[in-house]
């Protein structure tokens, strides 16, 4: 069965999230990352991830963008970096991601099909305004859905919850897109059919509820959608 709206997450997904370290190593103000960058990068992501799991075990939610910059910081410590510009710097590039390539020629034809698609992301939602309007994919999406909305990051199922809510869909009729397995997961077990863009060629994770499909990035995501 078609799927009736076709979901993604926003950061690794659509949005490259090494991006801003990439960008900023290339500038001539920057030499320090030169080097660096790829592990800073990485640093970065993972300890985004690892406080928003963690201060929701703790109960103690902050927005994404506070736990952005705080995870920016331990990274920046990591790699003995301490220069409040490069801070500044990386954090707006934030705001400024770049899409992977296939991305809105995938929306457009989602559009063409007649089918809706969303964001759903940890995400607050002024960085995800600044960064659908920087890539320009407005026009593409029906609903940009914030965690904001639920207080409490994913994979809890009341960030699933959301889409049912602006959509008025059971669950069985979303497909859910995520670059990251933990995401799938959760969202599999929520209900809805799953795509896994394990653009690493990664291990499937060892978790409940793996995807129903594994792709190398998102162009068969209409193909998938409509089927």
């Amino acid at each position: 069965m078609p799927a009736a709206v076709v979901v993604f997450d926003a950061y690794g997904t659509l949005f490259d999230v090494t991006a801003a370290a990439r960008v900023a190593a290339a500038e001539p103000a920057f030499p320090q990352l030169a080097a660096v960058w790829p592990r800073l990068a990485a640093d970065w992501r993972r300890k985004q991830l690892d406080y928003s799991w963690l201060r929701t075990i703790m109960g103690l939610h902050a927005d994404f963008a506070q736990v952005t910059a705080q995870a920016l910081d331990w990274a920046l410590a990591a790699q003995g970096l301490d220069d409040p510009a490069l801070r500044a710097r990386l954090i707006a590039l934030y705001d400024r991601l770049e899409t992977y390539p296939e991305v809105p020629g995938m929306l457009a034809a989602l559009g063409r099909a007649g089918l809706p698609a969303a964001i759903l992301s940890n995400g607050s939602p002024t960085m995800l305004a600044a960064a659908v309007g920087h890539a320009g994919l407005g026009g593409h999406l029906a609903a940009v859905l914030s965690v904001e909305e639920a207080g409490i990051f994913k994979p809890a199922p009341q960030v699933y919850a959301l889409v049912g809510a602006r959509f008025g869909v059971t669950p069985d009729r979303v497909l859910f897109v995520s670059s990251n397995g933990w995401d799938v997961a959760g969202a599999a077990a929520f209900g809805f059919r799953t795509v896994w863009v394990n653009r690493a060629a990664e291990p499937v994770d060892r978790l409940p509820h793996g995807p129903a499909h594994q792709l190398p990035d998102l162009t068969r995501i209409p193909e998938i959608a409509l089927s």
